[in-house]
């Protein structure tokens, strides 16, 4: 018998949108929330389920931890909730602790947008 997967965090009934295998991932559902709100801190809880390929309430459970263990901190704006990563947070794994959330996302985060100037034009030889 194969023991649980670490990995499934607080949805594993909810299938994973967009895995090659549609079996596993390298990041767990917790690190693609992060990611999702390095991203965007202003995003709703239906369009990071929506990204990660789980539901509104297994984001919100995750949020919660992420919360809890000082990792993410929730400001209230108006009728909505804005997020900010603790960049300096340190990964929990022992094989991973000597790297912080800002390693992460810096590997691992939206792409940086690069100027117009460096950019190579089209059509010259």
């Amino acid at each position: 018998m194969r023991p649980t997967d670490p990995s499934a965090d607080h949805d594993s009934a909810v299938t994973r949108a967009g895995t090659a295998s549609g079996s596993w991932t390298f990041l767990s559902n917790h690190g693609h929330v992060l990611l999702c709100l390095a991203a965007d801190p202003h995003q709703t809880l239906s369009t990071i389920a929506e990204q990660v390929g789980i539901t509104s309430r297994g984001v919100q459970l995750i949020l919660a931890d992420l919360i809890r263990d000082g990792y993410v901190e929730r400001t209230k704006v108006g009728r909505r909730n804005q997020y900010r990563v603790n960049t300096e947070g340190r990964l929990r794994h022992p094989l991973e602790a000597h790297h912080s959330i800002r390693d992460l996302i810096t590997a691992l985060g939206p792409p940086r947008r690069t100027s117009r100037a460096v950019r190579p034009s089209r059509g010259t030889a």
